[in-house]
């Protein structure tokens, strides 16, 4: 047992000793606490709070310390805030660009409309705190109301396929189910009784189709989008709102804007209210469910949408020439290739969204280099109480 003082709070909310020469990392701890601990190696844990930090707040959830889920429960809102702030400045100085957060939007909306459970002999909820067991939970007080028996689905799948993560996304038609399993010969005709048991709209098991009533719709702007199984989908239905809002005005009176991983539209189908938007990504069934949505929803220009991987193959300085703009919303791998070729066109407005603060701050150097000045950098947080932050930012030469 150790008595020590926590000097930091480190980027995966833990809190930082100094203990014979070496760092100790102490999730649960607030910088300036003492604090008693048990230490192995780099990793401590926190046995009491023998002096607590005047920025430490009382957790909501009865879960918080052993579920994994959430990492920052304990913050007040003030030094909360500030941690993420801070997620997303610290990168930019390390990168040597001076910028700060212009604004702060709280996301967290209703709640999350998408979670993943796992499905365990232990239990259904998230990971426990540093293991790689499952903490069974009763309920998860950061998700919709929709969501409100996610555990209870998710034991339910448990029995009838054994260990498995549960995907839910709660939509305009009810929610939908997709079960992942390593069971090569999993018997799906056992997930049936879930369809009527809990009203379902789709289940999915593996990434294949296993029972429909209703096909799962999400509404983006004026359109409405049939959502693939598996695409990628904003996490609180307020991030996407104020993303969105953010990227439109940003986007500002251009004419031709092209839409880099583009997902299923959250973007391209706004910014088409007002201009010709070529749009971009991977995700093939993202794109057809993007292009079926454009095709059926009034009042809007033209979205070219073709499947690419821009990971791969960026959209070249040369094909830039055609665009008065360019939306980047790359996964947490950033958009390094595709930014390069930004860097080396004539191109001189781009709007950054991305999730990942230190690919981010990769990304902007490599443009600031090409004589892009950062503008308008806005912290967006729908993944309310974990060190995960979304990042909106304007970039101009």
């Amino acid at each position: 047992m150790t008595i020590a003082t926590i000097t930091s709070l480190g980027h995966k909310g833990e809190g930082i000793a100094e203990i014979d020469g070496r760092r100790v990392f102490v999730p649960l701890a607030l910088a300036g606490e003492r604090v008693r601990l048990e230490t192995e190696g780099e990793r401590g844990t926190l046995i009491e709070v023998l002096e607590a930090s005047t920025d430490r707040g009382d957790p909501f959830c009865p879960h918080f310390g052993v579920c994994g889920g959430c990492q920052l429960q304990h913050l007040s809102r003030p030094a909360y805030e500030a941690f993420k702030i801070a997620l997303i400045e610290t990168p930019l100085r390390h990168q040597g660009i001076d910028a700060s957060v212009t604004g702060f939007v709280d996301a967290a909306g209703t709640g999350r409309r998408r979670a993943t459970l796992h499905a365990r002999n232990e239990g259904a909820g998230y990971m426990r705190l540093r293991s790689h067991e499952v903490a069974d939970i009763d309920r998860c007080p950061i998700l919709v109301q929709a969501l409100a028996r996610a555990p209870e689905i998710a034991r339910a799948v448990h029995a009838a396929v054994g260990e498995a993560d549960v995907a839910f996304t709660a939509t305009l038609t009810g929610l939908d189910i997709a079960v992942r399993t390593e069971k090569k010969r999993a018997d799906g005709n056992r997930l049936m009784p879930l369809m009527a048991r809990f009203g379902l709209a789709r289940l999915a098991l593996n990434g294949e189709l296993l029972a429909q009533a209703a096909n799962p719709r999400i509404r983006m702007g004026r359109a409405e989008v049939e959502l693939p199984i598996g695409s990628f989908l904003q996490a609180t239905d307020a991030a996407e709102e104020a993303l969105a809002a953010y990227v439109v005005n940003a986007v500002g009176k251009a004419k031709t804007v092209a839409d880099l991983f583009c997902g299923i539209g959250p973007f391209a189908l706004r910014l088409a209210e007002k201009a010709r938007v070529t749009a971009h990504d991977s995700d093939r069934a993202g794109i057809a469910a993007l292009d079926k949505a454009a095709r059926h929803t009034s009042g809007l220009k033209q979205i070219a949408a073709k499947a690419r991987d821009l990971l791969r193959d960026p959209v070249t300085r040369f094909e830039l020439a055609g665009f008065d703009c360019v939306v980047l919303d790359p996964p947490r791998a950033g958009a390094e290739a595709q930014t390069r070729e930004i860097a080396a066109s004539k191109l001189k407005h781009v709007v950054m969204v991305s999730c990942d603060p230190r690919t981010f701050a990769r990304d902007v150097r490599l443009l600031a280099d090409a004589g892009f000045a950062l503008d308008n950098l806005v912290a967006v947080d729908q993944f309310a109480w974990s060190t995960h932050i979304e990042i909106a930012a304007t970039l101009r030469r």
